[in-house]
């Protein structure tokens, strides 16, 4: 029966012939095997297939490697020696274990893609390509995940790809064989790991919740003061552009009021100058004195009053005195201009205080 060891340990397969044998091995198993389907037979003439290189030796030392199409060899002195495939061969990778930086055990697997670059190379620089390749994949692989820790594994997979890459093909330059691209595909982490990086996941998923909460809670609120303040700003806008209305009608009011004392006095004044004029200001005196008298002690109980309360002709006669004191300057100027009344108006008023005294007894 035909084993795998024995198809390694064959010398004269190469690449695509090895993988060939592999797969007629599995299906053949329960039955015998020969070993002249294996590499072609030399008759002389010879038709190589396309993206294949054929390695011809004569008399047990290295001669050319036949090209695609029609060839023609010598019988029994040539001998094809080794069939090596020119096309991509993919190899999968068996599962390992390797250990992280942080002492996590991972088992994991991957797909190796190959092309033979030189038949020479490949046939006498090596002999099994395939398991060669498959076992440098492997110790680069362990290599390089030692120098990573769990998280970065996952994250940095592409990196840890082309890593693997670059070493394969450093090594295999000898060998004629280019490695073109090395994909990880299942990545196992023990149990518990595993439980521990669902926690993580979900702690992380909560903290993420909690810092949108926050988020919109902080938005909120920033929102609701930036309400109060622009309400802030119209309702101090409001009360002034109401005080600077409330000031102008004041003012308004005042000027107004203003100009209607300027007025009473223009025609108080015009009054007084007329025949009588004191007469009628004594009497406008003692009439605002009586008024006055009767509200005194509605508002406080505290009351301050003169010692001569009573004496209502006194208090017109000091009202009269400071009148015409205030008024004699001009009486002095206008003294030339009216004829002298001063005698008729003292009586006048004198008689007025008479009746005024007469009847508040």
């Amino acid at each position: 029966m035909l084993s795998r060891a024995g198809i390694r340990a064959r010398p004269g397969l190469g690449l695509l012939q090895h993988s060939q044998q592999l797969k007629r091995a599995a299906r053949l198993a329960p039955g015998p095997c020969r070993w002249n389907s294996g590499l072609p037979m030399n008759i002389g003439v010879l038709f190589v297939p396309q993206q294949e290189a054929w390695v011809v030796e004569r008399m047990g030392k290295f001669h050319r490697i036949l090209e695609p199409g029609l060839n023609f060899l010598i019988p029994l002195l040539d001998r094809i020696r080794y069939v090596q495939s020119l096309k991509e061969i993919v190899i999968n990778v068996p599962e390992q274990s390797a250990v992280t930086l942080d002492n996590v055990t991972l088992q994991i697997d991957g797909v190796l893609y190959l092309r033979v670059m030189d038949p020479y190379k490949a046939s006498y620089g090596v002999e099994d390509p395939e398991y060669a390749v498959t076992q440098l994949a492997q110790t680069t692989m362990r290599s390089e995940l030692g120098k990573l820790s769990l998280d970065r594994v996952f994250r940095e997979r592409e990196s840890l790809n082309a890593s693997i890459v670059d070493a394969i093909n450093q090594a295999s330059d000898c060998w004629g064989i280019r490695c073109l691209r090395y994909e990880i595909k299942d990545i196992h982490v023990p149990p518990r790991v595993k439980e521990s990086m669902q926690m993580q996941v979900e702690a992380e998923r909560r903290k993420r919740a909690t810092v949108l909460e926050s988020e919109g809670t902080r938005e909120s609120a920033i929102n609701v003061a930036e309400g109060q303040k622009q309400a802030q700003i119209l309702a101090s806008e409001a009360e002034k552009a109401e005080q600077i209305n409330k000031a102008a009608g004041e003012a308004n009011a005042m000027l107004v009021k203003a100009r209607a004392k300027a007025e009473a006095i223009q025609l108080l004044a015009a009054a007084l100058a007329q025949q009588h004029g004191n007469a009628a200001a004594s009497l406008s005196v003692a009439e605002q004195y009586v008024n006055a008298f009767s509200k005194i002690a509605k508002d406080s109980n505290t009351v301050l009053l003169p010692a001569n309360t009573g004496d209502v002709t006194n208090m017109v006669a000091q009202a009269l005195g400071i009148y015409t004191t205030l008024t004699k300057p001009q009486a002095v100027k206008t003294q030339d201009e009216m004829p002298p009344a001063h005698e008729d108006s003292h009586s006048s008023a004198a008689e007025v205080l008479k009746a005024e005294q007469g009847s508040s007894s």
